[in-house]
């Protein structure tokens, strides 16, 4: 059986151990060397740059996010083995860590160190789809001659370069179609490398949990459920048609993943849509102080992910979610696109006037939307707002300041809130 040390890249028959280096970490599949559609996830992203450039951090838990009130990013996997889960509440992360270190997000060290990997990936082909900052979609297809090895080696060295040049470790999930590569990527995480072919895929996904489906959350899960639809087996029980009359397109989807097909395409450079951040709160809340420095704070961080992807919005959105788990949404079109700060959170403050007697919250958001490169943005200046352009170039040297001493360098009151 064809299989691959991942530490000295020797290619060799299958054996527990490399002949070459001793090493362990060995990958042996029948189909390694031809297959080539992968999915390659960072591992633990946000907390593995924050411990590689503070190596005190090494064997400490470290939880990625806000405040007590706050969300968890991310965490380690050292504070993952004590139950801590992203999107999980921080009072109850910190429960269950309560010797975890604490670090809130530094969105453009992340933005950084991404475009690295971004460009290490370059290398291997150009048909890459980002799926967010800390994993993408490849396909190596007729790569191998360009390389002088299978997809599978490149895969193996680019985790290699990464940890070696980085600092950052990946897991690589290797298949025939964008659903199972991804579903691979799971399988043996952290520093994994696994492999779905397709003379094993139907007795792989038999036996699975319908949720392991792409695009199948908890409610349609629950909607499966109630038709009696709890494994990928009992799918495969369900005609076509029947599914169609059921779950309507996604009966369809359902069908073809449930086989193992997946049609989709690997879109290299898919534009990206929206720009969003949003919180949610340990404790409900109407205060309208404390809301309002919410709005500023994820007004700030939606700009700073805009200006680090060079892009702008003409459609500003607060999204709101009531005690009662009820959402509400507000948009508002500028008459330019923009990526201020400023100009996002006036208008968001505006969207929430006109629902603050819809509380109290539990969650509250940012976004912008209709997107256009950054220098279609904020060019024209607002009549109905004669300082909205002073304003603006108080922030770009704001930005300039922050990217030179640090982004506490300078704050505004209201990000205090």
């Amino acid at each position: 059986m064809p299989a691959l040390c991942r530490d000295c890249l020797t290619q060799f028959d299958d054996a527990r151990r490399c002949p070459a280096c001793r090493s362990p970490r060995v990958s042996s599949h029948p189909e390694l060397f031809n297959l080539s559609i992968a999915h390659m996830d960072c591992d633990a992203f946000y907390a593995s740059v924050e411990k590689r450039d503070n190596p005190e951090l090494a064997s400490r838990p470290v939880i990625i996010g806000g405040g007590k009130r706050g969300v968890v990013s991310t965490a380690c996997y050292v504070a993952r083995i004590k139950g801590v889960r992203s999107a999980m509440p921080m009072f109850q992360a910190l429960r269950l860590c309560p010797d975890a270190v604490v670090i809130k997000p530094r969105m453009d060290r992340y933005v950084e160190v991404s475009r690295q990997v971004r460009s290490m990936m370059d290398e291997l082909t150009p048909q890459i789809e980002p799926l967010s900052l800390d994993e993408a979609v490849l396909d190596l297809t007729g790569t191998t001659k360009l390389h002088g090895a299978p997809p599978a080696v490149m895969l193996a060295r680019l985790v290699k370069r990464m940890n070696d040049e980085l600092g950052i470790t990946g897991s690589i999930g290797l298949s025939h179609n964008k659903f199972l590569a991804k579903v691979a990527s799971d399988l043996d995480k952290p520093r994994g490398f696994s492999v779905i072919g397709a003379a094993e895929t139907a007795k792989f996904l038999s036996d699975k949990s319908v949720r392991l489906l792409w695009g199948i959350g908890p409610a349609a899960q629950d909607s499966l459920e109630r038709a009696g639809i709890q494994k990928i087996s009992d799918l495969l029980r369900w005609d076509r048609r029947d599914l169609n009359a059921r779950f309507g397109q996604m009966g369809d989807r359902l069908w073809h993943l449930a086989r193992g097909q997946d049609a989709r395409r690997i879109s290299a450079r898919a534009p990206v849509k929206s720009i969003s951040k949003e919180t949610t709160f340990f404790e409900d809340t109407s205060d309208p102080d404390i809301l309002d420095g919410h709005i500023w704070r994820l007004s700030e961080q939606v700009s700073d992910r805009a200006k680090a992807k060079e892009k702008a919005g003409r459609v500003v959105t607060l999204k709101l979610k009531r005690s009662d788990f009820k959402g509400l949404t507000r948009r508002i079109s500028l008459h330019q696109p923009t990526q201020i700060a400023d100009t996002i959170y006036r208008h968001a403050r505006d969207l929430f006037a006109q629902a603050a007697d819809k509380g109290p919250f539990r969650l509250i958001g940012v976004g912008i939307s209709d997107l256009s490169p950054a220098n279609k943005a904020d060019t024209m200046a607002d009549l109905l707002d004669p300082d909205a352009e002073r304003r603006a170039s108080t922030e770009r040297a704001t930005d300039a300041i922050r990217e030179k001493f640090g982004k506490d360098a300078i704050m505004k009151g209201r990000a205090l809130r």
